[in-house]
């Protein structure tokens, strides 16, 4: 409100909605109560009942869909914001984990397990992480609905679950390097939805690009082999099958099937994107 705002207004993006359409009881009751989209069958009794021509009814129920849409300026704040915070949280643990031996050998999370300390900068970088989540399973019923709502809902019910349960069973060191992962990507794409926002369409083409790169990279790449490879088998050579290992390893993998498909959403759109010549 008091920072975004001001920065898109200043970037000429304005604060207009699409435009409304003409109040009408019938229409309106229909729309709210019946369909959004009525069918050429609804459509020719309402327009007898309303003495309407069936192209104008048409051009009324798009106008009343494109009403409830949020203005570009609403999308450009929610951007601006999870951008402040991945690029915040990214930098954080980057600077944490640089000087931790877990970071460099995997095999450090497993030794002296369960007894290992709990430093107040890794205690704040897990609650940081799992406060904003909590936030996103919340708040995703009123933001901007998009096309992979269900596969966020999933994201986050995993995310939240594993950020709660590798606490309570003191696997805080995996736990840094998956949340550091996740988050070295995050921050482009919002930088990308922010330069779509502003009508930056180079600049949003270049911080796309990058963020396939490195999504695909991280998510594909370096999250199957370093972090799966660690909490499936270094853990179970060194410190055996333990209790909760089953789900713990589920759910990293339940992350790696989401990876999977959105890998095969980020390829698919930047196939589209070099046919037509952008994002």
């Amino acid at each position: 409100r008091f920072i975004a705002k001001p920065c898109a207004i200043n970037l000429g993006i304005q604060d207009s909605g699409p435009h409304r359409a003409q109040p009408n009881a019938i229409l309106e009751k229909v729309f709210t109560s019946i369909t959004k989209s009525p069918d050429g069958k609804r459509l020719e009794g309402l327009s007898k009942q309303l003495d309407w021509d069936v192209r104008k009814i048409q051009r009324w129920f798009r106008h009343r869909r494109n009403q409830d849409k949020p203005t570009t300026l609403t999308k450009f704040c929610e951007s601006m914001w999870r951008f402040t915070f991945y690029l915040s949280i990214f930098f954080y643990g980057i600077r944490f984990l640089w000087t931790a031996p877990w970071f460099w050998d995997t095999r450090q999370c497993w030794y002296n397990y369960p007894f290992q300390p709990l430093t107040s900068r890794l205690y704040y970088y897990y609650i940081l992480e799992l406060a904003f989540y909590w936030s996103l399973m919340f708040s995703q019923f009123t933001d901007i609905k998009r096309k992979d709502f269900l596969i966020m809902f999933v994201h986050h019910l995993a995310t939240i679950g594993l950020i709660t349960f590798s606490y309570m069973n003191n696997m805080v060191r995996v736990g840094t390097l998956v949340l550091c992962l996740h988050d070295a990507s995050d921050f482009l794409l919002e930088a990308a939805k922010l330069a779509n926002y502003a009508k930056y369409q180079r600049l949003c083409d270049a911080f796309f690009m990058l963020f396939g790169v490195v999504f695909i990279v991280t998510r594909l790449g370096i999250y199957p082999f370093w972090i799966l490879n660690t909490t499936l088998f270094e853990s179970w050579e060194l410190i055996g099958p333990y209790p909760s290992w089953w789900l713990f390893n589920g759910l990293l993998v339940t992350l790696q099937i989401l990876h999977i498909i959105w890998s095969y959403l980020i390829v698919r759109t930047a196939y589209k994107a070099l046919v037509r010549g952008k994002v």
